[in-house]
């Protein structure tokens, strides 16, 4: 066993299930934490979903390979003829249990303690606690994070900071809502039968297994978001994983419900069919602006018509975003379940006031924008931006949501795929981009995945537009508005600069080693452009014992 757990009986444990079940642990059993967490039982359960699901998970990621392919080779997207009778059918998804019913106010943010506590307790309806963009996965976060989510199932969470403040639930608190990760991440830190598991699987068959019973004897249940799906394909796989996990744990059918994120242009082609296929488990659709405009640059990443101006200037405004929230509202109204908006990435600015009442300014007219077109709720990551939420939901939407209103649209696949208008290309974004790709890359490095920079909180999706932003303006030779072509050399050059800029204040080596990836993302052989940071950096942060089998 290449871990050295603590206790003889423990060691006993794991070289028991290497040879029953071929499960072997690379991450250290540090303390009790992980011992009440990677238990026999929900090591046996996380890999049984492995040797159900693999196979077809590994099927799927292939097909997006494919697909990709099709699409650089001018096969552009389109509606499914094969799934029309689907589209066009009399269906409604399942009845929505009673603590999903008001969604006006979500918070989302990583799984750390304090994070859980304050989140739980800051007046947003629901948590959506983020094992995936929000999360860097070292081993220490992913199972400590499970540990700190199933004590807050318990009620029985607590934290005192090192200036002595104490941290607890308070009686009334948001109802929780778990994102795993994506269909594409590994974890390396567990292996069966020599075989890495899926991220998605090993998040979502931990919590599940530690904390549906818990969650619905109190009135609750097993409640999910589900990132990056590309196809309805992907979210059969979900369903056929929440099928099976609720007999093996004996739990009632259709107890777990699940929001899935539509954070993919291919996903937005399927919108109905991904509802049909999680019909029974359904808690709606969301609309992930953030990673929708990474899909949509990086789907079409071959095409110069889709080249997208400065980060700041891609609005929820753009006709191709518009377009995508008309139709997400209309097809989840149709089928009677919630449409979530999107994420506000402003934070409160407390050192400057008129700074501070500007960003407030754009959170407000964001979220009418969100609450007139017809969402049933709408997600910050700051708690000092709940108010602003509540009170612009609350004023606009009387009731608990506004599933009755079903607005009439007529979207196309054009409407869906036309290209950016309007906008320039800057310097100063081609500089921001690359600054921060390289400060959030040098926080997920450390352990963090939620990082606030220049009043903006950044998580991987964001990050993930700036790399990808300057890979598209690289690859079309975009010019700039002061004339500057944008080509390899003068980006190497710029993101030389920024390194030297932020030796003096980033100390240690992931400074380092963020420009090692980048550099890498950015100038890949053949211009290739590779799907995922995350798959890139994943090396640097799994332990030298799991880094081996890599």
């Amino acid at each position: 066993m290449s871990t050295t757990p603590s206790s003889p009986n423990l060691h006993k444990v794991y070289h028991s299930l290497r040879a029953s079940h071929g499960i072997e642990l690379f991450g250290p059993i540090k303390n009790d934490t992980y011992k009440e967490i990677l238990t026999r039982e929900a090591l046996i359960f996380v890999a049984s979903l492995h040797e159900k699901f693999e196979v077809t998970r590994r099927t799927l990621l292939r097909a997006r390979e494919r697909r990709q392919k099709e699409i650089s080779q001018g096969l552009l997207p389109d509606f499914l003829p094969e799934t029309k009778h689907i589209r066009e059918s009399e269906w409604k998804v399942a009845k929505i249990p009673q603590d999903l019913q008001d969604r006006r106010v979500e918070i989302t943010g990583p799984v750390s303690r304090k994070m859980v506590i304050n989140a739980l307790n800051s007046g947003a309806k629901v948590f959506m606690a983020d094992f995936e963009d929000a999360n860097s996965p070292t081993w220490e976060n992913n199972i400590e994070g499970q540990f700190n989510l199933r004590d807050a199932v318990n009620k029985t969470i607590s934290f005192t900071s090192e200036d002595g403040k104490h941290y607890t639930l308070n009686q009334v608190i948001a109802t929780l809502m778990v994102r795993p990760r994506g269909w594409h991440l590994p974890e390396h830190h567990m292996t069966v039968y020599g075989e890495p598991m899926s991220g998605s699987l090993f998040d979502f068959g931990l919590f599940f297994f530690h904390n549906a019973k818990t969650l619905l004897e109190k009135g609750s249940g097993p409640y999910f978001y589900l990132p990056k799906m590309e196809s309805h394909l992907e979210a059969r796989l979900w369903r056929d994983v929440f099928d099976f996990s609720e007999t093996q744990l004996g739990i009632p059918h259709g107890s777990i419900r699940a929001t899935a994120l539509i954070e993919t242009i291919l996903g937005a082609f399927e919108l109905e069919e991904i509802l049909y296929e999680l019909r029974e488990y359904s808690a709606g659709l969301n609309c992930g602006r953030w990673d929708y405009i990474f899909s949509y640059i990086k789907k079409f990443i071959e095409y110069p018509d889709f080249v997208l101006p400065d980060r700041v200037q891609v609005t929820m405004e753009q006709p191709f975003m518009n377009a995508y929230v008309q139709l997400l509202i209309h097809v989840c109204h149709k089928r009677g379940i919630h449409a979530m908006g999107g994420m506000s990435a402003f934070i409160p600015i407390r050192e400057d006031k008129e700074a501070n009442a500007r960003a407030l300014e754009k959170v407000q007219k964001d979220k009418l924008r969100e609450v007139k077109a017809g969402h049933d709720g709408t997600w910050v990551a700051h708690p000092g931006l709940i108010p602003t939420a509540m009170e612009v939901f609350n004023t606009h939407m009387k009731g608990p949501n506004q599933i009755q209103f079903v607005p009439s649209v007529n979207i196309s696949a054009k409407d869906l795929l036309q290209a950016p208008t309007g906008g320039s290309i800057t310097m100063e974004g081609l500089r921001s981009n690359i600054k921060v790709g390289l400060l959030y890359l040098e926080a997920w490095l450390k352990g963090n995945g939620c990082v606030p920079l220049n009043n903006l909180m950044e998580d991987l999706a964001t990050a993930e537009i700036c790399r990808s932003q300057v890979q598209q303006w690289m690859k079309h030779r975009v010019r700039l508005t002061d004339g500057t072509m944008v080509y390899p050399a003068n980006v190497m050059q710029i993101l030389n600069e920024e390194v030297s800029k932020l030796q003096d204040t980033v100390k240690g080596p992931a400074l380092g080693q963020a420009k090692e990836i980048f550099e890498k993302i950015l100038f890949h052989p053949n211009n290739e452009f590779c799907d995922f940071m995350s798959l890139y950096a994943y090396p640097f942060i799994v332990t030298s014992t799991a880094a081996s089998k890599l």
